[in-house]
């Protein structure tokens, strides 16, 4: 199964995603919170820089719950913004 490319928009939602998150984070160790997560550092790192754009729900909702986030203050921040 070939996976179509990401848009622009795609890529930017991810950077604000990962934005929030790194913002959520604040003096946590990338370590320590991944691991709070049940997520390996590498992959909290590929989100918060932007390498990850499409990260997995329940990736996404773990660490919105270990970071004390909203999921739906996460979608209403990262939507894509109209054209």
């Amino acid at each position: 199964m070939v996976r179509t490319p990401l848009t622009p928009e795609e890529r930017e939602r991810g950077e604000r995603l990962g934005q929030l998150l790194r913002a959520a984070r604040g003096d946590r160790s990338m370590v320590d919170v991944a691991a709070e997560a049940g997520v390996s550092a590498e992959t909290l790192r590929k989100i918060e820089t932007g390498r990850a754009p499409t990260p997995a729900f329940f990736t996404v909702a773990a660490l919105a719950r270990v970071l004390g986030l909203s999921m739906d203050d996460l979608v209403a921040r990262c939507a894509l913004v109209p054209a």
